[in-house]
């Protein structure tokens, strides 16, 4: 898949700094994590993916659902990966508003230091963004435009567009792989919210899309909707028991309180780990080794460090200041030779898709939240809205609370 779209709900604010910065040291962290194990084009690749992108925002502790996820998770990638382009050998250009025009300097001055192309990649930034600006008359106006490159050439783009009058943003995903033109693309051929199919041909700069369509219309139609992945999140704000697979979850869950799996060797090397974060690290674990069918409930990797506006919960800041150190100390350690911590962490979302074949999830799923809610101030938690307090009725647990009997 090469290609996607998603429709996610208008959000306006701001990330607080608090938040922000651990983005960016998080998202560094699984970009140098991928790069390691997967290599460039790899992380390249993994940008086109509308439902590996939701994931990732999730993980980093944005709002599960909302438009915000692609503004804030390329400005703290951005300011993350760029210092450090040479050594990654990964740039990241454009960005949101006047931002976005500043993408062709930003490929040449990019282009310049590698070698690569310049002209080319400003030519394939502009013809992206016309396709899905001019080519796609669906109600949506870009505001967003982040060109991804290696120093190896590959490409991707992330670009989003607003519609005020639905109250939803899509997100466009572009990738150089297997691109034979572009206006050859699937979602040239998306169907806007509650709008139908509308095409602009008429366009001065459309000759290219004109040609195009000659060209698709020759191609089976069921062959092009194929490669669509369309990724549609609800209205409502709050994470709810069908967002999730339950199995997925719940697994995580039993693997974090440490039930009887079988070989939990790897584990031993994450020793003074504790349960809360081990779950958080699970769930990054798969955004770094997950393959793209894992990826179908982007809901689910909120349960790592919850949202900024509460749902499912506050941020547990402390935990996510764990996960940050525990990455970041097994890929510094890999660099010189010594990788069992990297191998542990990969090993943990093996090990919960081992626990997830026999697993059988139960109905405590709204339990599972309250407690989350209710135990945040434990772990730091925050939001937006300030700090996580302890409830004044809050009742003790006792033990444990999972998604299994």
């Amino acid at each position: 898949m090469s290609r996607g779209y998603a429709d996610l709900p208008l959000h306006y604010g701001h990330i607080p700094p608090w938040l922000a910065q651990r983005m960016g040291l998080l998202g560094g962290a699984i970009v140098e994590a991928i790069l390691a194990d997967y290599g460039k084009a790899e992380v390249i690749r993994r940008f086109s993916d509308p439902f590996w992108f939701q994931a990732l925002g999730c993980v980093l502790g944005m709002d599960w659902h909302s438009s915000g996820i692609t503004t804030s998770v390329m400005g703290a990638l951005k300011r993350a990966v760029n210092p450090r382009s040479k050594e990654l050998g990964i740039y990241i250009c454009g960005g949101k508003g006047k931002h976005s025009k500043d993408t062709p300097r930003e490929l040449l001055v990019m282009a310049e230091k590698t070698g690569l192309p310049g002209a080319d990649l400003v030519r394939s930034s502009k013809l992206v963004a016309k396709v899905d600006n001019t080519a796609i008359q669906d109600g949506f106006q870009l505001y967003l435009h982040c060109f991804l490159v290696s120093d190896e050439g590959d490409w991707s783009v992330v670009q989003q567009g607003m519609n005020d009058a639905s109250g939803m943003a899509r997100r466009y995903h572009w990738s150089s792989a297997a691109l034979q033109s572009y206006v050859d693309a699937p979602h040239t051929f998306i169907y806007g919210q509650n709008q139908g199919l509308i095409l602009n041909l008429t366009d001065k700069d459309a000759a290219s899309t004109r040609q195009g369509v000659l060209q698709l219309s020759k191609e089976n139609p069921v062959d092009l909707i194929q490669d669509i992945r369309h990724l549609k999140m609800p209205m409502h704000h709050d994470v709810r028991e069908k967002d999730v697979n339950l199995k997925r979850l719940g697994s995580v869950l039993a693997l974090a309180q440490q039930q009887p799996v079988g070989d939990f060797e790897s584990l031993l090397l994450l020793e003074g780990v504790g349960p809360r974060t081990l779950q958080s690290l699970t769930l990054v674990s798969e955004v770094i080794h997950g393959t793209p069918s894992r990826f179908a409930d982007p809901a689910r990797f909120s349960f790592a460090h919850g949202g900024k506006d509460g749902h499912p919960f506050p941020v547990p800041v402390n935990v996510y200041d764990d996960t940050i150190h525990v990455l970041r100390q097994a890929l510094h350690k890999a660099k010189v030779g010594d990788s069992d911590k990297k191998d542990a962490i990969q090993q943990l979302s093996i090990l919960a898709q081992r626990i997830e074949k026999d697993f059988i999830p139960n109905d405590n799923f709204e339990q599972l939240l309250e407690k989350e809610r209710a135990e945040s101030y434990l772990h730091g938690g925050r939001t937006v809205f300030g700090k996580a307090e302890p409830h004044p009725q809050q009742q003790k647990q006792n033990g444990q609370l999972s998604l299994f009997d």
